[in-house]
């Protein structure tokens, strides 16, 4: 897979560098600010950008508006964010679009180096990466909603666990149950959310926002 790294802890950086390459990746660019992000994007058309939010000059929040602007300029690329913080509004925009080859996942799971190169697997083959830490605090800001209390404990576990970027099969495995029984959940959840199939629409990507509050 061919990745673009975007950190300004150069140390962090490297490291990240030497990982990819010992897992069979290639990384054709690693730079330290948004804007030189956006540059090398443009030149290497990479599969994926691995990016953190605070870069310079202003450390606020560079990388995230660098993301979302290559979401717009270049769909076909994916783009997982590191962060230190959860940044709702930011993550309900990312998964916006059709809510694939996306990703945002808190710098310590970056420690975890199995789910680092889990998601960026994830991401890279078109799927979505979201850090359990931020859709626990994204449903934290949505539990009163009417809607959402219709659904069963289960049934929030599903919708939790479609929220970080699993399929059916992977949710199953998750939860223990069958595959069949996760697809039931599944068309429960979009009953009791209103979501009927309409053209042109996921009802899983519209379910996921849903329950991110967006």
């Amino acid at each position: 897979m061919r990745v673009i790294l975007a950190e300004d802890a150069t140390l962090l950086r490297e490291g990240l560098v030497r990982l990819l390459a010992e897992e069979g990746h290639e990384v054709v660019a690693a730079v330290g600010d948004g804007e030189k992000l956006l540059e090398a994007t443009a030149e290497h058309q990479p599969d994926v950008v691995v990016t953190d939010v605070r870069m310079p000059p202003t450390h606020t929040d560079e990388g995230l508006r660098a993301a979302l602007e290559i979401r717009e300029r270049w769909p076909e690329t994916g783009v997982l964010v590191l962060s230190q913080y959860v940044e709702k509004r930011y993550a309900a925009k990312l998964i916006g679009g059709d809510g694939g080859s996306v990703g945002y996942l808190l710098k310590d799971r970056v420690a975890q180096v199995g789910d680092f190169l889990d998601a960026l697997d994830r991401v890279g083959a078109g799927g979505a990466a979201f850090d359990p830490e931020v859709v626990r605090r994204l449903v934290a800001r949505t539990s009163h909603e009417d809607a959402l209390a219709r659904l069963t404990p289960r049934e929030r576990d599903v919708l939790e666990k479609m929220a970080q970027g699993h399929t059916n099969a992977s949710i199953a495995m998750l939860l223990y149950v069958s595959q069949s029984a996760v697809e039931k959940h599944v068309n429960a959840i979009f009953d009791k959310l209103d979501l009927p199939q309409a053209k042109g629409y996921s009802r899983r990507v519209l379910a996921v926002l849903r329950y991110l509050g967006s």
